[in-house]
C-alpha cells in the first residue's frame, strides 16, 4: 500500500508541476494574434491546391529500408567494438542477425521496391 501511494504523490506532483509551468508561461508569453498566422504556411510563398495528395509509395518503402539499415548499423558498431570480449556465439549472433537483413534486403529487392520509375 506504502508503494502506491508513493507512486500517487510522484504521479500528483509530476502533474501539478506540468499544470503550473502551463500557466505562468501562459502569463508570460506575448500574445500578437493575427490572422496571417493562423494561415499553413507563416511565411514564404501562399499555399495553393488541396494539402491532401498522395505520394508515391517508393518514398515510403525506400525510407523504411533506410531505418531498417540504419538500425542495423546501431547495433553493428558497439559489437564491432566489443566483439573480441564476446566469444564465438556473439558472432553466430550477429551473423543470423545479420542474415536476417540480408534476407530482407533480398526480398526488397526482389519486389524491386529499390527501383525508381
Amino acid at each position: 500500500m506504502h508503494f502506491y501511494l508513493t507512486v500517487a504523490m510522484f504521479t500528483l506532483m509530476g502533474g501539478l508541476f506540468i499544470a503550473i509551468t502551463l500557466f505562468i508561461s501562459r502569463l508570460l508569453r506575448p500574445s500578437a494574434p493575427n490572422p496571417s498566422k493562423l494561415e499553413t504556411y507563416e511565411c514564404g510563398p501562399l499555399p495553393f491546391g488541396d494539402a491532401w495528395q498522395q505520394f508515391n509509395m517508393q518514398y515510403y518503402l525506400f525510407a523504411l529500408l533506410f531505418v531498417v539499415f540504419e538500425v542495423e548499423v546501431a547495433f553493428l558498431f558497439p559489437w564491432a567494438l566489443a566483439y573480441r570480449k564476446l566469444g564465438w556465439f556473439a558472432v553466430a549472433e550477429m551473423a543470423v542477425f545479420v542474415g536476417l537483413l540480408a534476407f530482407g534486403w533480398a526480398y526488397a529487392w526482389r519486389r524491386r521496391a529499390l527501383e525508381w520509375e
